[in-house]
């Protein structure tokens, strides 16, 4: 793997677009933090929040962005807000959609079932949408998270063996939703076309699957580690996807809360300085 191929996010610095998901930071400061790392591509982050313009003007390469969209709904079209979305994309000459199922409501912290036409429909448009992103040079990801319509390995196999969509392989949402991050890497590498790259607490993960800790709680009371600390096998996961010759990014991802303003020289930048650390090493290697 090579070092040009890491990237960030500024939900790793607490920015979410989630309301009330915390304290939010100024895009400059992130981009500040980010840059004095020698990170030179990120990640969007919330719709608007880190501008084509803005991520040039720091030397920043624009990778992409998250765009959750309720794809199960056959009386909504969430085409004309996925097209604008691309529309920003290209002209920030970004690649990669990274699409979310959303269920409709609020944050991530409950989801409605979804009945059999519903799926139909879902997976039809993650088609409909793929194609749309591949006519703009674009390509789409379907990002299994907590808290969306495809959280769980048997919605991922259903994405997997009903679509061609290409999949967002986020080993912290995996691991939550009951999937095995590395064995879905080693099986359906040729399915993955994006990569955020997450280290979890494995008994805080299991709460929030079985239901004990609302995801967002969990996500503030360290839920994820820096990458290296937590109990995820990541440089097994590198290797599968290595080997398979994935061409894509490797976006560091620890989704974060704040609670208030860290002072200057404090805050998240230490954590995602860990995680880079730890992937320059593990890339450094014979």
């Amino acid at each position: 793997m090579r070092p040009e191929r890491i990237a960030a996010a500024p939900i790793s610095w607490g920015v979410c677009e989630v309301p009330g998901w915390g304290h939010q930071l100024t895009p400059d400061r992130v981009l500040e933090e980010m840059t004095g790392l020698g990170i030179t591509a990120s990640e969007f982050g919330p719709d608007g929040f880190l501008p084509g313009p803005l991520l040039a003007s720091y030397g920043v390469t624009a990778v992409g962005g998250f765009v959750p969209a309720v794809l199960h709904e056959p009386g909504h079209d969430p085409l004309p807000d996925v097209r604008a979305a691309l529309d920003r994309f290209t002209t920030a000459g970004a690649r990669t959609l990274v699409l979310a199922a959303a269920t409709g409501l609020d944050g991530y912290d409950e989801r409605p079932e979804v009945d059999a036409a519903g799926w139909r429909t879902l997976l039809a448009r993650l088609d409909e949408i793929a194609a749309l992103a591949d006519s703009l040079g674009v390509t789409a990801a379907l990002h299994p998270h907590v808290g969306t319509v495809v959280e769980g390995p048997g919605e991922v196999d259903r994405v997997l063996d009903g679509s061609g969509v290409g999949l967002c392989l986020d080993t912290g949402h995996l691991l939550i939703g009951g999937t095995d991050p590395v064995a879905l890497a080693a099986r359906a590498a040729d399915r993955v076309a994006h990569v955020h790259l997450k280290d979890v607490h494995a008994p805080t993960a299991t709460a929030v699957r079985t239901g004990r800790t609302a995801y967002t709680a969990a996500a503030g009371a360290g839920l994820y580690r820096p990458l290296g600390e937590g109990d995820l096998d990541l440089a097994a996961l590198l290797a599968a996807l290595e080997s398979a010759r994935y061409p894509g990014w490797y976006v560091m991802e620890q989704d974060t809360v704040l609670a208030s303003e860290p002072p200057p020289g404090a805050g998240p930048s230490a954590d995602v300085r860990t995680s880079l650390d730890w992937l320059l090493a593990w890339t450094a290697q014979p």
